[in-house]
């Protein structure tokens, strides 16, 4: 099936009580990293640039053509989106034009009514070229690329009028952040997530820093609603962790290591993105969605 538009497999999960990973790219083997996850527990799965990441990478025609050929060379056949995470208007557009296959406009940072007008824009633009699009109510906590975020409630009454915009899926802040989560974290605020989904009845609604979330809050979000879960932090996490451990037990005993390890990037860097499959498959089956494509 390979490169699609989102919004039949996020629907797919909101309608059959599971949610489908949101994983965030950093470069071309993070990427082969994330595909070999999701082929290998054969689950729909979107491949996620924020705007940061894409300019590290060269920019988001180089992202797309990236991810696209890995798909074909990598002999991928599970539903894979090219997603814009966290972008803002102009940029949500640019993605659009160049291939990217979904994206996500996070207007929360604007006006409420500069926000809802701007989303259906990008909408228009979006459908008319068979892009799915995903925006925000409210603000999730922490930061990304710029977006700082207090970590509020979605008021009710606004994801209502987002979801009138004709977006295909909805980030709203229910106590999620962005980011490692604090020790004096209160933890998610399901009763709010059920206010809103009672609200947009099977609409599929997005959980953002899934990343530091207990398994149980995550399952029983996605019981009342949560179709798609975005990871990030967790994935950077075990690539570093990956590393760090590599190094240390190369200088503990450098003499039984091959001397290439120490500097080849294709050997020094392969504990790290195993490590990152191996999150991004732990993380498919926390959400239900493997064996879904």
């Amino acid at each position: 099936m390979a490169i699609v538009s989102a919004e039949k497999f996020v629907q797919a999960a909101r309608d059959n009580g599971y949610a489908v990973g949101g994983f965030n790219t950093n470069n071309l083997e993070w990427t082969q990293a994330i595909l070999r996850a999701a082929e290998a527990k054969q689950a729909p799965v979107l491949i996620q640039t924020s705007m940061g990441a894409a300019k590290y990478m060269g920019g988001y025609k180089l992202c797309k053509v990236l991810i696209e050929e890995l798909v074909e060379s990598m002999g991928i056949t599970v539903p894979v989106a090219i997603h814009l995470d966290h972008g803002h208007y102009n940029d949500a557009l640019e993605c659009i034009s160049v291939g990217y296959t979904s994206v996500m406009f996070d207007g929360s940072h604007l006006p409420v009514e500069e926000n809802l007008e701007k989303a259906a824009k990008v909408v228009e633009f979006a459908h008319a070229n068979g892009v799915s699009v995903e925006a925000e109510v409210g603000t999730i906590g922490g930061e990304e690329d710029g977006i700082i975020g207090d970590g509020e409630l979605a008021p009710i009454e606004d994801a209502k009028a987002m979801v009138a915009t004709g977006i295909d899926f909805l980030a709203a802040g229910i106590g999620n952040i962005h980011g490692p989560y604090p020790e004096n974290w209160s933890g998610l605020h399901l009763d709010h997530l059920q206010k809103l989904t009672e609200a947009v009845p099977s609409f599929p609604i997005v959980l953002h820093g899934g990343s530091g979330i207990p398994d149980d809050q995550i399952q029983e979000a996605i019981k009342l609603g949560v179709a798609k879960v975005n990871v990030n932090t967790e994935c950077q996490i075990a690539f570093a962790n990956a590393t760090r451990k590599f190094v240390a037990e190369y200088e503990a005993n450098e003499a039984e290591y091959d001397q290439k390890k120490l500097f080849d990037p294709r050997k020094f860097l392969k504990p790290g993105f195993e490590a990152i499959t191996e999150a991004v498959e732990e993380r498919i089956d926390v959400f239900g969605s493997a064996n879904k494509a």
